[in-house]
């Protein structure tokens, strides 16, 4: 029988080590399955490519790992939505390209030049004839080492500039931009990678979004995205305080890290973790209060114009309280309307973290908030896309239903440049409903997951990430960090107390009820299964030993 050190040797990779055991007939217990193994719409495509991984296939070696996959994945993704931009590249002065007729419309170039950061002055401390930025102040820090950056290039700067200087300057800051943004994207995919260890290929899905292409070149969101993918990624390795660190830059770029407190809180205290919870959120006060303060003590008002921008503004692009003012009823009080319904859909993910059978994942409830606040908020610009997607991939890593929202998103993506240029209005100029079809076609697509991460929530079986199809264990929350296998507290009527991790249990022992398996713990043969454990009633405990890959995939 080979050793691990002999395969090793002979080059075997890790797509074939994570789950081939040369001592039984079935899958290896405790490491990543292959997608075409464990997914149905995978698996299918493979069968057009020579089939699904076979059990004893040799890989191209061990330094391709699923993460440098993704990353490379990523990269050529990235480069893709950079060649998609190049009809709207102004490289002299006069050009004038129909950003929205080519879909290649960016807030980068527009902004620098409006904003005064061409001019030389710095965000929010600065002032002049032009307005102020209107986005957090790290956001605004972010722009300027950019800029400062750009004029170590060569960038000219400066009010007298003639309108080819204007041009070049604004070209070496958006090719900055390129390469910094396309850094942060590849951080929130390794990121990504981590955060679930045992499905490290569900950051292709990430990697791999047709939305990342279209999207991340318009503003400056990847910044936000990879401070918050950072922090799920030290939440996931028991690093609240360092968590805490991250998301706080998070929302100092962007608002919506902040709500991913609301459900962690609910779950910190289900499981008595409390502690933890309190370290995370005092380092997050910390690093917004570090990168808020300058700004807010030498110019307290520049510092407002984000809140106020936000708070004065009406329904805007993107959003159904816009859609309902285009077609003839706008709504009154939509400050007040929006954020109470935002706050129920919150009090109810707070009901549901309470009371489902059993705990939910992190990745499942910070998916819900941040949904519920895209769904029911003023604005849905198209990059907003980036916020949810690494979201969708830890809650829901099915790559149907990751069709089903990227097909969405680029209905949407389509409909609202062609619905700023004119593109879709109907001869007759009767209201534009194409665009008020495209908006209604992305909020179904993310309704969809949310029910379906929804029903996961309710009825732990059908969740993929806990019981991965084609492995013979259970898992309990593997990017919770501190959550990870902890009992749920005394007073909680529906408690649940997983069993110590690494333990084994003899042969037709049963299973607490609603209790997940033991981290590597295999299933016992002849064990009766738990309820809310995976699978199909009377399925073998080695499911895929055959070796055929397993029917069950997670698919509603």
């Amino acid at each position: 029988m080979d050793t691990a050190s002999a395969r090793a040797r002979r080059g075997r990779g890790p797509a074939a080590e994570a789950w081939l055991d040369e001592r039984t007939d079935g899958p290896v217990t405790g490491s990543p399955v292959p997608p075409s193994w464990s997914d149905r719409l995978v698996r299918a495509t493979s069968q057009r490519l020579g089939g699904p991984l076979g059990r004893r296939a040799d890989t191209l070696g061990s330094w391709w790992t699923a993460g440098r996959w993704a990353l490379l994945t990523a990269t050529v993704v990235y480069l893709l939505g950079v060649l998609v931009r190049l009809p709207c590249r102004i490289t002299e002065a006069g050009q004038s390209p129909d950003s929205f007729r080519w879909m290649c419309y960016s807030d980068i170039g527009i902004l620098y030049q409006l904003r005064g950061l061409m001019l030389g002055n710095v965000p929010y401390l600065d002032s002049g004839s032009y307005p102020v930025l209107e986005y957090p102040v790290l956001t605004g820090w972010f722009l300027q080492l950019e800029r400062v950056i750009s004029s170590a290039l060569g960038a000219p700067t400066g009010s007298q500039l003639t309108a080819q200087q204007q041009v070049d300057s604004t070209l070496i800051f958006t090719d900055v931009n390129v390469v910094v943004l396309g850094a942060l994207l590849l951080v929130t995919v390794w990121a990504q990678v981590g955060a679930v260890p045992h499905r490290p290929w569900d950051a292709l899905m990430v990697a791999a979004s047709p939305c990342v292409a279209a999207t991340a070149l318009i503003n400056w969101d990847l910044l936000p995205v990879a401070l918050t993918a950072l922090g799920v990624l030290c939440w996931a390795r028991r690093r609240p305080g360092w968590a805490g660190v991250f998301w706080g830059l998070g929302m100092a770029a962007k608002l919506y890290p902040l709500f991913l407190l609301g459900p962690l809180l609910f779950l910190c205290l289900r499981a008595g973790r409390l502690r933890e919870f309190g370290r995370m959120l005092a380092a997050f006060a910390v690093a917004w209060l570090v990168m808020n303060l300058p700004a807010l003590w030498l110019a307290p008002d520049n510092w407002l114009s984000f809140w106020t921008f936000n708070s004065d503004r009406s329904g805007d692009l993107g959003s159904i309280w816009y859609v309902l003012s285009l077609a003839g009823h706008p709504v009154d009080g939509l400050n007040t309307l929006a954020l109470a319904i935002f706050g129920l859909l919150c009090v109810g993910i707070a009901a549901l973290i309470l009371v489902a059978p059993r705990r939910p994942r992190l990745g499942q409830v910070l998916f819900l908030v941040v949904a519920a606040f895209l769904l029911t908020n003023k604005v849905y610009s198209p990059q907003y896309v980036l916020w949810l997607l690494p979201f969708v991939v830890l809650a829901r890593p099915v790559w149907r239903d990751w069709l089903i929202v990227t097909a969405g998103e680029l209905v949407y993506f389509g409909a609202i440049w062609w619905h700023l240029g004119g593109l879709l209005a109907p001869g007759s100029d009767g209201p534009d409903k194409v665009y008020w079809l495209a908006v209604i076609v992305r909020m179904a697509a993310q309704l969809w997951i949310v029910a379906v991460v929804v029903r996961d929530l309710w009825r732990p079986e059908h969740d993929v990430v806990r019981h991965p199809p084609g492995v013979t264990r259970s898992f309990d929350d593997p990017t919770g960090g501190v959550l990870d296998q902890a009992p749920d507290v005394d007073w909680l009527p529906l408690r649940r107390a997983p069993l110590t991790p690494g333990a084994s249990l003899p042969t037709g022992a049963p299973l607490p009820t609603g209790a997940p398996l033991p981290t590597g713990a295999p299933l016992p043969t002849g064990a009766p299964l738990p309820t809310g454990d995976p699978a199909t009633a009377g399925a073998p405990a080695t499911a895929g030993a055959t070796g055929d890959p397993p029917d069950r995939d997670g698919h509603a």
